[in-house]
């Protein structure tokens, strides 16, 4: 099996690299346009791939742009899981990630997906991201796989808590992310407002530019830790991680219950001086309400059984738990999903 999930694995980074040279690939397992950024012909054909055999629901699967995380993981959903699957067969999609794949869901054109579970939330109830669409009920949760960590980076150690970004440049990621939406709730947890800093709006490889010269004093990013940008920061800089106490976190979790408490551990990076709490949100696989219980089951089942095989495929897999999977998340479970953590003896909603 692992010499088989090498081989497919390859192929699939090899379609990555094509798309990430600006050349667009598709196959049986993957459909990607160039530059991560799924077109609606990418997406109508990636949903058009036919099924293994006429009794198999096709199932695309909605993930993200091709040189990203999730796109990593539904690439290695599908090659390690088809094999063994009989009432579906999964094909990848290349997508705009989270709000982008739970349009997709409600449009018909993915069946599966994997998003941040505080977007989800605000699909299901038409807030932040979806307050001007409205609530999106089209789609159920199926379990949570890894945590992305709300990480406040800073290289000015008199920057120690939350408070002390008050008056301070501070990044808070693109306009209109699921980033943004994240600061603006942990400043609140704070009793502080955008308008209680210098609010600017930068990537997370410009926030670390940004710290690493200078021009701004503290940045949030939000991803599974260790993190790229902030590893190669600190490859120059000393960098620090703003903690959140237990108060401030109880405050955030009793307005916001997608949030999970976690611990990023001192050699994440380079010269943290020891752990640092804060919280995370969760990388979540989400399904169609359209598709059987019999197809959810099996492919909740399939992965809890053959985690070893998901791992060596890509490291997040190794964080798939039955005790995380269905913590921080909001919204109703896939009836699917629902019988395999009961049989797991797991009560969910």
């Amino acid at each position: 099996m692992k010499k088989f999930i090498a081989l497919s694995l390859a192929g699939i980074m090899a379609a990555s690299l094509a798309a990430c040279g600006g050349s667009s690939s598709s196959s049986s397992t993957t459909a990607a346009a160039a530059g991560g950024e799924t077109t609606k012909a990418a997406a109508e054909s990636a949903a058009a791939a036919p099924a293994a055999s006429g009794d198999k629901e096709s199932l695309t699967f909605a993930s993200g742009g091709t040189t990203g995380t999730y796109y990593a993981v539904g690439g290695v959903l599908s090659t390690v899981l088809n094999p063994i699957l009989t009432k579906s067969n999964i094909t990848v999609a290349s997508t705009g990630a989270s709000k982008a794949n739970i349009q997709m869901i409600d449009d018909g054109d993915a069946q599966l997906g994997i998003v941040q579970n505080d977007v989800m939330y605000y699909a299901y109830t038409g807030t932040d991201l979806f307050e001007s669409e409205g609530k999106i009920d089209t789609f159920n949760a199926v379990a949570g796989l890894y945590d992305e960590t709300v990480q406040i980076v800073t290289c000015d150690p008199s920057i120690k808590s939350v408070a002390d970004l008050k008056g301070k440049k501070v990044s808070v990621g693109d306009a209109g992310s699921g980033v943004e939406f994240n600061a603006k709730q942990i400043l609140g947890a704070y009793d502080l407002t955008f308008d209680d800093i210098q609010k600017q709006n930068l990537s997370f490889g410009d926030s670390a530019d940004s710290l690493k010269d200078g021009k701004i004093d503290a940045a949030f990013v939000v991803a599974g830790a260790p993190t790229t940008a902030v590893v190669d920061l600190a490859t120059t800089k000393d960098v620090n991680l703003v903690q959140l106490d237990d108060e401030h976190i109880k405050k955030l979790q009793d307005k916001y219950d997608f949030y999970t408490e976690t611990v990023i551990p001192a050699d994440t990076y380079k010269g943290l001086s020891g752990d640092a709490t804060t919280v995370s949100v969760r990388a979540t696989i989400i399904a169609s309400t359209d598709v059987s219980e019999d197809a959810i089951y099996e492919f909740t089942k399939a992965m809890f059984d053959n985690k070893d095989d998901l791992a060596a495929g890509h490291d997040k897999f190794k964080s798939l738990s039955l005790d995380d999977a269905t913590k921080g998340i909001s919204v109703p479970f896939h009836p699917g999903a629902k019988k395999y953590f009961k049989e797991q003896g797991v009560t969910v909603e």
